[in-house]
């Protein structure tokens, strides 16, 4: 099987001290669990964040940012962090913050013994440098994350962040069925299958639990999503999508991807040449034309045996251009479904309490069932008194909010300080 070049999680962190101790057990954990997992232990730092880095933050999903007291003495630590919150606001990437023996408010405002060693590491660098390492640890700290000092078995809190995953959605075990049975694995015929729905309701949500649990099946596989497109966009930024240079590297990423190896010398009919002999699994996201599909998975038989392309679009036209005739549409979940998944984010329980029952069930009725919309509603209002959750309905009922952009707007234009802004565009990362 190929080696793989994507991870689930990215760990970023400082210290031989939380090396030996919490984050190899952390890391443990993710092996046992199958959770691929970035290690650096080959890697020479230096002052500068190396390309084999910046590929491994932007293309794991998740990023765990293990924080010590020593995190901040050093520059290549605070440079990382740069990057991670770069791919939270870009590509939707899940940041998770560890704190091992230190204060998130000494993180959040750069004080006490952690505030000193920064100031330290901030001798001697740019002001304008020094500014972005604050905002970073400071929208850092308002994500939810995990404290050691909160729990009496550092054990039990190993595990709680290794079983942090999306699978863990409501309904999320319906839409497998449904696609596992478009897409037939047990079949050696090729096939093409798309993944239709309008913004925010999940698609690559779904995708990406259906990747994680079916690309071991196969001799390669790769994600292709807006990350791993944006890099040869980036070099050829004012390139036409069709420009053969940009083509070409968009090749060469993606057949390094599933090979495992670099690749040198190829043309652009490459991919049939070089993988007409393997069972791959692609997934194509977030396609809003034809240029990356027809580039990198043209035809289903450029593939080996029992291949599988999927395609995530908001657009049919797209799907049906391209000969997908099977393709599963994402329905919205009931009223029922939506709730559950709004009290997870509202509450942290599959339900609300007793008191908040009625305003709860209003909530969720005005994302319009919508999942992204209901993770932002539901983080918004988490840990907030009935009469903030009232007013806010008020201005719902006045407003006639629904659809997802709207509701959006209204969490944006109500923030009231900067922790609130971070919260929000953490919220909007998950989406």
């Amino acid at each position: 099987m190929a080696k793989s070049y994507s991870y689930d999680v990215f760990p970023s962190f400082r210290g031989a001290d939380v090396r030996k101790s919490f984050l190899s057990h952390l890391i443990k954990e993710f092996d046992q669990k199958h959770i691929n997992t970035f290690k650096d232990n080959k890697i020479e730092r230096s002052q500068s964040l190396k390309p084999t880095l910046e590929k491994a933050i932007r293309t794991s999903k998740i990023a765990v940012v293990v924080l010590s007291q020593n995190y901040a003495s050093s520059s290549w630590c605070l440079n990382e962090l740069l990057e991670i919150m770069y791919c939270m606001e870009e590509f939707r990437q899940i940041v998770i913050p560890v704190y091992y023996g230190l204060d998130p408010s000494h993180v959040r405002h750069q004080t006490g013994d952690f505030g000193e060693i920064f100031e330290n590491t901030c001798h001697n660098q740019p002001e304008e440098l020094k500014v972005r390492w604050r905002g970073a640890l400071s929208n850092l700290a308002n994500i939810f994350g995990y404290h050691s000092k909160s729990w009496d078995n550092e054990a039990k809190m190993v595990e709680e962040i290794a079983n942090y995953d999306s699978e863990d959605i409501v309904g999320i075990e319906n839409h497998m069925a449904e696609l596992e049975s478009l897409l037939d694995f047990e079949s050696e015929k090729g096939r093409m299958v798309g993944i239709m729905g309008s913004s925010g309701i999940g698609k690559t949500t779904i995708a990406r639990v259906l990747f994680n649990r079916h690309s071991h099946r196969f001799q390669g596989s790769v994600f292709v999503d807006k990350a791993f497109v944006s890099r040869s966009m980036e070099i050829y930024g004012g390139a036409n999508p069709y420009d053969y240079n940009m083509k070409f590297h968009l090749l060469e990423k993606f057949l390094s991807e599933i090979l495992g190896k670099d690749l040198k010398n190829f043309h652009t009919g490459a991919v049939e040449e070089k993988l007409k002999n393997h069972k791959v699994l692609i997934f194509v996201d977030d396609l809003e034309n034809h240029f990356v599909l027809d580039t990198l998975a043209g035809d289903i038989n450029w593939f080996g045996p029992g291949s599988r392309i999927i395609v995530i679009t908001k657009h049919e036209h797209i799907l049906r251009a391209h000969g997908i005739d099977h393709f599963y549409k994402v329905p919205l979940p009931s009223d029922g479904l939506a709730l559950q998944f709004f009290c997870r984010n509202a509450f942290r329980q599959n339900s609300p309490p007793g008191d908040f029952m009625e305003l709860a069930s209003e909530s969720a009725l005005h994302a319009g069932n919508l999942p992204s919309g209901l993770v932002v509603l539901g983080s918004y209002l988490r840990g907030r008194y009935k009469k903030e959750w009232i007013d806010m309905l008020i201005m719902f009922r006045k407003r006639q909010f629904g659809k997802i952009e709207e509701i959006l707007k209204f969490r944006y234009n109500g923030l009231n300080n900067q922790n609130d802004e971070a919260i929000f565009h953490h919220c909007r990362s998950r989406l």
